[in-house]
């Protein structure tokens, strides 16, 4: 599958012969690839199905055929782009920097476009329930009846399908993450002024999370911005193609966050994170938000990435336990952040830091993946819960909504007892302990 890796002049002049509908420019990326083939250990798909076509370099290859007009997109195209789980893992062993991220959601873009209209189920979550926190929260308060009356148990008459589906359903919060009257959780003598992303699924699934997060800041003398009229952050819509919807979230969420001045813009989804770090590039053709997505997008950190980088509270208690820890792919390959949740981890005393097999391998969840692509989710998850089982862990923290409850789900299934908790959790009862053996 070897090819030249110049730039030809055949790309411009099919666009401009108005044959070719992708536009050459916006995949100008493509052309770093030098086929070396050193992303190929890196890929899930591939290391699973041994198809170059599942690869990373066979995936590059067929967009430029595509973008150069030597091949026309089809199903087995299609295919062979939504098995990929975009978790980035390629970036990370790419000698060439070639953005394998940012020329999928382009390749998906122009695949919603062309051929695949999304599912009506996936629109409607996507486009018209996730944007929009009051109805996120009407969808919540619906599945929190559910799963708390006696139906729950009927899934096990559903077809194999929708019962492994459900099974992923997450544990709706008992309520929805709100911010205050003021908009700010404030403490005595601030030392730092930073927002926070209370996110979509977050806000109604992991409100537990999100209050533990406002916490650990104020704990680390911060102020904390929780903008009322914020939206979801706009990643599963790039990822599922849907750029223009994950524009018009962005420009949502930067005016939401410009109405005060804050040091950074917090974040607990390494997901979403990596996402508004990316503003900056969604939007550098728009004139009115190209320079504040920028600015935007430079503001914004992952928690661990922003606690690691101040002078930390350190007066957390005891922990005498045993935790591994599991990378998610936004955090490792997409924001290049790997150490900094291991340094707060080990900052714990008691804590025994145990590293997994292939932690930085993806879990199988990659946003909606564990949903489109069902069966090779499942092999993944699989082969990461052994990965945490061998460890002895009897906790396993991760960073990211998505890989928490595919990790629930992978040690259920293997009938392990270890608890997994976002790693802001496991910060916040190391402080709760620590006042309460001060007040001992």
């Amino acid at each position: 599958m070897a090819v030249s890796s110049d730039h030809p002049a055949s790309a411009s002049s099919a666009r401009t012969s108005g044959v070719n509908a992708w536009d050459p420019d916006q995949f100008e990326g493509l052309y770093r690839c030098v086929h070396c083939g050193l992303c190929l250990n890196a890929c899930p798909t591939y290391q699973e199905l041994r198809l170059e076509t599942d690869s990373p370099r066979g995936r590059l290859y067929l967009m430029r055929a595509m973008v150069e007009g030597r091949l026309e997109l089809n199903e087995g195209v299609i295919t062979h782009m939504e098995r990929c789980l975009v978790c980035r893992a390629c970036e990370t062993a790419c000698p060439s920097g070639v953005p394998f991220g940012h020329l999928m959601e382009l390749t998906r873009d122009e695949i919603r476009r062309q051929r695949a209209a999304p599912s009506f189920v996936r629109k409607l979550m996507l486009r018209r329930v996730l944007p929009y926190p009051e109805r996120l929260r009407w969808v919540a308060a619906l599945g929190r009846v559910y799963q708390r009356s006696g139906l729950r148990r009927m899934a096990r008459f559903l077809p194999r399908k929708l019962a492994d589906a459900e099974a992923l359903m997450p544990e709706v919060s008992e309520r929805a993450f709100e911010a205050p009257a003021g908009e700010w959780f404030r403490v005595a003598e601030a030392k730092h002024r930073v927002g926070l992303l209370s996110g979509c699924v977050m806000s109604v699934a992991f409100a537990e999370v999100d209050a533990a997060t406002v916490r650990v800041l104020n704990r680390n003398g911060c102020d904390v911005f929780v903008p009322r009229d914020q939206t979801c952050c706009g990643a599963l819509q790039a990822h599922d193609g849907d750029r223009e919807t994950a524009r018009g979230l962005a420009r949502r969420n930067i005016d939401a966050f410009d109405r005060e001045q804050v040091d950074a813009v917090i974040m607990n989804a390494a997901g979403c994170g990596a996402m508004m770090k990316d503003y900056g590039e969604l939007l550098h053709d728009d004139p009115a938000y190209a320079d504040r997505a920028a600015r935007f997008s430079a503001k914004v950190k992952d928690v661990t990435e922003f606690l690691a980088g101040i002078e930390l509270d350190s007066r957390f208690g005891r922990m005498d336990t045993t935790v591994t820890y599991q990378d998610p792919c936004h955090l490792a390959h997409g924001q290049r952040i790997r150490e900094a949740p291991r340094q707060l981890l080990r900052s714990i005393p008691g804590l025994r830091l145990v590293e997994m097999r292939d932690s930085d391998r993806c879990c199988g969840s990659a946003g909606i993946y564990n949903l489109t692509q069902p069966g090779l989710s499942r092999r993944f998850m699989a082969d990461k819960a052994q990965a945490a089982a061998e460890t002895g862990a009897e906790l396993v923290v991760s960073a990211n909504p998505g890989c928490i409850i595919q990790l629930q789900a992978g040690l259920r299934q293997r009938g392990t007892t270890a608890a997994v908790k976002h790693i802001v959790e496991v910060l916040d009862e190391a402080y709760q302990q620590g006042e309460e053996r001060h007040v001992d």
